[in-house]
C-alpha cells in the first residue's frame, strides 16, 4: 500500500510528459472554447461548473478520503451543501450540540423555518433511540471543535442507517490522514480545508467526499447552482500545501502531545484534553477509529483575562481563530458563541521545535499567575 507521504506528494498530478511543467499552473479562466454550434459540449465550458485545477485537487483528496471529492469555496459552504441536499421537510437533521456552532446556526435559522426539525446530541452522548426517528441526516464532528470529544463513527452509522438516515462526518480536526469516516460507515465526509489540508493560513476552502456517485452528483449540482465554487488560485495553493500534510501532521501531533503533557503539570491550567493522551476520556474510542493523532488540543484558564495575559506573554503562540497551520495559534472559544467556559482555549500546535514551544507556553502561563 502506498504511504501517506507519497499520496500527499504525488496525488492529483498528471503523468510525466517530456517538456511539461513539473508543477502544473492554475487554470485562471472563467470561460473555455466551446467549438462551433453542434459540436459536443466539452468537459470544461464555464468556470462555475468545473475547472482542471479543481479536478487535480479533488483527485488527490478523494484518494485520501477513499471516495470522490467535491470542492467548495469554504468549509461552511461544504457543510451547507450537505445540509441542504439531504434535508427534507418533516425529516429531522441531527447535529452535535458541542460541534462547530455555525453548523447549528445554519440548521436552526435556515432549515427549521422550512419545516426541518433540528435535534442536537453531545458528541460523547447517545446517538440512538428517539433522536434518530424520522431523521434524514446525522452530522457528526469527531474529534469535536472545540471540546475534542469523540464518538464511535461505526456505531452511530449503524444506528442511523437502521433509522433510514444518511451520516456525514466533519473530519476537519482529524484530517484525511488521521481518520477515514467512509471506511467506518459514513456516507459523506466534510472538511474545512482552510485548516490542516492547505496548512499555511492563506486559503479558504472546503470539500465533501462520498463513495456513492448519486450523492456526488447531487453535491456537484448543488455547487453549480449555489455558486459556492472555489477559486482556481486558492485550489492550486491548497494542492501545493497538501504535499506537506504528512510531514506537518507528524510534527503537529508530536507538539500537541508535548504541550498537553506539560500543561497538565501547571497550576494555572485545568481540564486539558487531547485524544492522543492515553488517559484522556476519548482515547479508547479515538484509538479504535483514528489512524493518526492531530495537532489540536484544549485547556481552560481561570478567566478571559487570564487567556489575554497568556497570549500577551507568549512569543510563539499567536491569537487566531483558525487552526492547522504552521504556526501555533490559540483561540478563546467563548468569544465566538461556543457554550464553553470563558477561559477555555483551543490550541493548534504548529511546526515549531517542541522544546521551544513548550518552554514558551509554560513561561506564558507563569506570567498568568503573577
Amino acid at each position: 500500500m502506498v504511504g501517506d507521504g507519497t499520496r500527499c506528494v504525488h496525488g492529483g498530478y498528471p503523468a510525466a510528459e517530456p517538456g511539461a511543467p513539473l508543477h502544473p499552473a492554475p487554470v485562471l479562466t472563467s470561460a473555455f472554447h466551446l467549438g462551433v454550434p453542434g459540436d459536443p459540449l466539452p468537459r470544461d465550458f464555464y468556470g462555475r461548473v468545473d475547472n482542471p485545477t479543481w479536478r487535480a485537487l479533488e483527485s488527490a483528496i478523494g484518494e485520501l478520503d477513499g471516495g470522490e471529492c467535491v470542492l467548495f469555496s469554504s468549509g461552511m459552504a461544504a457543510i451547507s451543501a450537505v445540509l441542504r441536499t439531504t434535508a427534507r421537510p418533516g425529516r429531522a437533521v441531527v447535529l452535535p450540540a458541542d460541534g462547530y456552532h455555525l453548523a447549528r446556526t445554519l440548521a436552526e435559522e435556515e432549515l427549521a423555518p422550512l419545516g426541518v426539525p433540528v435535534r442536537t446530541v453531545p458528541t460523547a452522548g447517545y446517538w440512538g433511540g428517539a433522536v434518530l426517528e424520522g431523521a434524514s441526516l446525522v452530522l457528526l464532528e469527531t474529534p469535536s471543535n472545540p471540546g475534542l470529544e469523540v464518538c464511535d463513527i461505526a456505531a452511530v452509522a449503524a444506528l442511523a442507517h437502521a433509522a433510514g438516515a444518511l451520516v456525514a462526518v466533519d473530519n476537519t480536526t482529524a484530517t484525511p490522514l488521521g481518520q477515514h469516516p467512509l471506511e467506518l460507515g459514513a456516507d459523506l465526509v466534510v472538511s474545512s480545508d482552510t485548516k490542516a489540508v492547505s496548512g499555511h493560513g492563506d486559503v479558504v476552502l472546503g470539500h465533501v467526499s462520498a463513495a456513492d456517485p448519486v450523492l456526488v452528483g447531487r453535491l456537484r449540482a448543488a455547487r453549480s447552482r449555489g455558486g459556492a465554487v472555489p477559486g482556481p488560485l486558492e485550489t492550486w495553493l491548497a494542492h501545493r500545501g497538501l504535499g506537506t500534510l504528512d510531514l506537518r501532521l507528524e510534527r503537529q501531533a508530536a507538539n500537541a502531545r508535548a504541550v498537553a503533557t506539560a500543561l497538565r503539570g501547571h497550576p494555572a491550567v485545568s481540564d486539558v484534553r487531547w485524544p492522543g493522551l492515553e488517559d484522556d476520556p476519548a482515547h479508547a474510542v479515538a484509538a479504535r477509529q483514528m489512524r493518526r493523532w492531530n495537532g489540536v488540543l484544549r485547556f481552560t484558564l481561570a478567566s478571559a483575562a487570564a487567556v489575554a495575559r497568556f497570549l500577551e506573554a507568549s512569543r510563539l503562540v499567536c491569537s487566531a481563530t483558525s487552526f492547522g497551520g504552521l504556526r501555533t495559534s490559540a483561540d478563546r472559544r467563548e468569544r465566538w458563541g461556543d457554550a464553553v467556559p470563558p477561559g477555555l482555549v483551543r490550541l493548534s500546535a504548529g511546526c515549531e521545535d517542541a522544546t521551544d514551544l513548550v518552554a514558551d507556553v509554560l513561561a506564558a502561563l507563569d506570567a498568568v499567575g503573577r
